[in-house]
């Protein structure tokens, strides 16, 4: 039964879709011209405050969703507030492509770009992604805030949408995700756009047998919800100050996560400080429904009014719907009273003050309303694009093969696999349309190269091999491009096996069995490369990712010599037999019994580890004199007033001399793992506490990296989510495998960082 009140019937005029872009209110003749959100010298929050004043009851409850309809009375226009650009700005319904703006630069997904461990790089990609979507906005074919980044830690490499993260280390993801919120939104007062860090909160599964990311309970504990699952989110709301976050579809021991007033209220908005009225936060579409009494949902609620109640009441400011539910109804659910006026009012102010913060009200000569078309498709978006993709590409192995000269000899080269001429498979998922799509087949033909190319098996069991070897046999060189892409995984769909396909790992036995060496590019994410390892003839194996719309030039330029490979694994290369040891539902990063942990931290026996990559040279890594001893009392007394929280405060740095003891000009990354028994058992491995990439290192010469950490990277988190500052033996191990460490001893009293909030009982 529907029930119709008069406040749901006067909505239904007011309930029309967002078509196209943003349109700036008229502050200099529209109907709030005389309103104080129309002054951009008062203060954001009385100018959201002001707006919010004026609008009536129905008129707030219709614009709780994502498509808001707008005030026409106040001369406010619909807005859509599901706006994507992930690696670029994306299609979706927030954007309108066409004219001047049929194109936007497709960077490489964030799995690829983060292997770079090039936080000045993802900022760079950061504002060029942000101004070519501020500039799709001034021109009507946009919005103002924007879903992206996807921090979530990529925890088991069977998730569907690991590829969108920057991988599965939640130090790295924090960093990733300071330097990419910062080049989105910007430092100024006024944002470029508001980015959204998502998905709130330990948000890794798509569809694992019955369980769906609609109905999955994640049961995590304390201890690694704060070690592991939250720190990417602490950065983008305490930290970073983002403007907003997205809950997502799973619940967390129990609660929904967009009911979950411990995860948006107690952790997020308290004990963060996340609290400016400018901050807000969105459902993942449709996690509302589905944490009702809909089919394959959560049934947490027993309706879809008292799921809505539910979820304003917990802290969700803005209910995303899209074609799997339901069109959200608020006005019922507030006159059911299954929300308060206050909560209506609070997520109302919020929103508005996050697009007040984005210069939606201000006049067309405020910054940033001048970006245009001359802003899309620059020149230095272009070469940062391709630079992206080199600087992310990792050698995995490399038997003497690499870099080889094309031409001569080696003038024809046998290309072959679904992914060699697969341009679009570049982008991987959340893309938009890219002003071209370099793939390598064409990379290959531009540099003069004869190919004879042939495709090949994606997923399949078994493949005809015979045109292939043809190819081959006429060929010099062989280059298999396989892997896997957006088929196989991908929002809505995680893999079962992390093997090579069987068709594509017959197809390159065939090919090493002709005598003839063979390059293996493995594109997508990870599988399990055992099979190649000692595999007679495969000479060099490359990961590249989904590395974006110059994707395939960057994998030549790197096979070639024209660009050096530098990259580091952002994730743990498990074995396949990984998948039959570690339910994908459990969610306990520390391994008991049987069960063998989570990641390069707990996990022994990696194909290859986090941090591998192999390079066109050679180096040494020396380490100065560090001082053997450090009181703990005096580190924090040292920090005194220095950072607004403890876990902030700083390490001495560590210089770190790297030589090019080779023949080739390289970039190198300095990675720092830091080892030791102290604090709670089990201990880790090893924990990444810092990195830096030094450029252009040539052939006997040495460069340093200066490596900068907090107290964060050295304390451990207690089974009651506390972060702590242990007495003990610490080791810092540079690189992956070891080239050098340096060993200190912290002294005194342990001292809590970081005092954890309590779950509810």
């Amino acid at each position: 039964m529907v029930f119709f009140s008069a406040l749901t019937l006067s909505l239904v005029a007011l309930v029309v879709p967002a078509r196209g872009g943003v349109k700036y209110p008229d502050c200099a003749n529209g109907p709030l011209k005389s309103n104080l959100v129309c002054d951009s010298s008062a203060a954001p929050e009385a100018r959201a405050a002001a707006l919010v004043a004026a609008m009536r009851n129905n008129e707030k409850l219709a614009n709780l969703i994502n498509n808001a309809p707008g005030v026409s009375r106040l001369g406010l226009s619909a807005y859509q507030w599901w706006n994507e650009a992930l690696h670029g700005v994306a299609h979706n319904r927030g954007i309108t492509w066409g004219g001047q703006f049929s194109a936007a630069t497709q960077f490489p997904q964030a799995i690829t770009s983060a292997a770079a461990f090039d936080d000045a790089l993802i900022e760079r990609i950061g504002i060029i992604i942000s101004t070519e979507a501020r500039a799709f906005a001034n021109n009507g074919r946009a919005h103002l805030d924007f879903w992206t980044p996807n921090v979530n830690p990529f925890r088991d490499p069977r998730w569907g949408r690991g590829h969108e993260t920057p991988g599965e280390d939640a130090f790295r993801n924090k960093k990733w995700a300071e330097a990419f919120v910062r080049g989105m939104q910007g430092t100024g007062p006024t944002h470029r756009v508001i980015a959204t860090c998502k998905h709130f909160a330990a948000y890794d599964l798509e569809n694992s047998g019955s369980t769906t990311r609609f109905n999955f309970n994640a049961k995590v504990s304390t201890q690694d919800l704060a070690e592991y699952y939250l720190p990417p989110f602490q950065q983008c709301a305490r930290d970073s100050k983002v403007g907003s976050i997205m809950c997502s579809y799973n619940a967390v021991n129990g609660v929904p996560a967009c009911a979950n007033s411990y995860l948006m209220d107690t952790i997020l908005r308290k004990h963060w400080n996340w609290t400016d009225q400018n901050q807000y936060v969105v459902s993942d579409c449709d996690a509302v429904y589905y944490l009702g009494n809909a089919n394959g949902g959560h049934r947490y609620k027993s309706s879809y009014a008292a799921a809505i109640g539910a979820s304003l009441e917990a802290g969700c400011d803005n209910m995303c719907w899209a074609t799997g539910g339901t069109t959200p109804d608020p006005a019922s659910a507030f006159n059911a009273k299954q929300f308060s006026q206050a909560a209506l009012d609070k997520a109302m102010l919020r929103q508005m003050q996050g697009l007040v913060r984005a210069g939606y009200f201000d006049s067309s000569g405020s910054l940033y309303r001048n970006l245009g078309a001359a802003d899309v498709n620059t020149q230095l978006a272009r070469d940062t694009a391709l630079l992206a993709a080199e600087e992310g590409i990792v050698l995995l192995k490399n038997d003497g093969m690499l870099p080889i000269a094309l031409n001569g000899s080696n003038s024809q080269v046998a290309m072959i696999g679904f992914w060699a001429n697969a341009a679009d498979k570049m982008l991987g998922g959340y893309s938009g349309s890219p002003p071209f799509n370099h793939d390598p087949v064409t990379a290959a033909k531009s540099m003069g190269i004869t190919v004879n190319y042939v495709n090949g098996p994606l997923s399949q069991s078994s493949a005809d091999t015979g045109a292939a070897v043809n190819a081959a046999q006429k060929s010099s060189v062989v280059i298999f491009f396989g892997g896997i892409d957006n088929t196989v995984e991908k929002e809505s769909q995680d893999r079962t096996s992390i093997a090579w396909p069987a068709g594509q790992l017959a197809m390159i036995q065939k090919l090493a069995g002709l005598g003839k060496p063979v390059i293996v590019v493995r594109m997508g994410t990870h599988v399990d490369d055992t099979p190649l390892l000692n595999l007679p003839n495969v000479k060099a194996i490359l990961w590249a990712g989904y590395p974006g719309q110059d994707g395939g030039t960057a994998v030549m330029n790197i096979i070639t010599g024209l660009a050096s490979p530098a990259g580091r694994l952002p994730v743990t290369v498990y074995p396949s037999s990984y998948t039959n040891q570690a339910p994908y539902t459990n969610m306990a990063l520390r391994p008991s019994g049987s069960y063998p942990g989570r990641t390069y931290r707990w996990f022994k026996d990696a194909v290859f580890r986090f941090g591998h990559g192999l390079h066109y040279t050679t180096f040494s890594v020396s380490v100065p004199e560090f001082p053997a001893t450090f009181a703990i009392s005096d580190l924090l007394a040292s920090c005194s007033g220095a950072a607004t929280y403890l876990d902030l405060c700083p390490f001495p740095p560590v210089p770190v001399t790297v030589t090019n003891i080779g023949s080739r000009t390289s970039d190198y990354v300095a990675l720092g793992f830091l080892a030791g028994d102290f604090g709670p058992t089990p201990q880790p491995i090893k924990t990444l506490a810092t990195y830096k990439r030094l450029f252009d290192i040539q052939p006997g010469q040495p460069q340093t990296a200066k490596l900068d950490w907090k107290l964060e990277s050295l304390a451990r988190v207690d089974q009651n989510g506390n972060t702590v500052l242990y007495p003990g033996t610490y080791t810092l191990l540079l690189d992956q495998p070891t080239l050098a460490n340096i060993t200190f001893t912290l002294t005194g009293e342990a001292a809590v960082l970081d005092k954890w909030p309590q779950p509810p009982a």
